[in-house]
């Protein structure tokens, strides 16, 4: 992964653009195929509440929206611990930066909702 964009709404929407092109090359296991789609949509929905948060049209909606964030930034992790990104090393590599990506996510806006309230 390249470095990651610092304005926020950018870096979640990278974050669910690099999942989708993730999904594209793994094993078509009835599983994956499963966990792929709750995956697809946890991704998104971190950006796309993101974007709504900024917007938010008081404090208790932008804690809200950013609460929405943590959680389904910590639905993404959890999709992709289970998804089998089979024997390519590169896969294994980047479902870790994948994780790690949206660990990192969950503590920013873990400490955002903090500061909010």
């Amino acid at each position: 992964m390249e470095s990651k964009p610092k304005d926020l709404e950018e870096r979640t929407a990278v974050f669910a653009e690099n999942v989708r092109a993730f999904v594209r090359g793994l094993p078509r296991t009835i599983s994956n195929i499963e966990d792929v789609k709750q995956l697809v949509r946890s991704s998104g929905s971190v950006a796309a509440n993101c974007i709504e948060a900024n917007e938010a049209l008081g404090d208790k909606d932008r804690v809200m929206k950013f609460r929405i964030c943590r959680k389904e930034a910590k639905e993404s992790q959890l999709w992709l611990r289970l998804l089998n990104p089979g024997q390519a090393e590169t896969a294994v590599e980047q479902r870790e930066a994948l994780r790690q990506e949206a660990h990192e996510l969950k503590l920013i806006f873990s400490t955002i909702v903090k500061r909010l309230e």
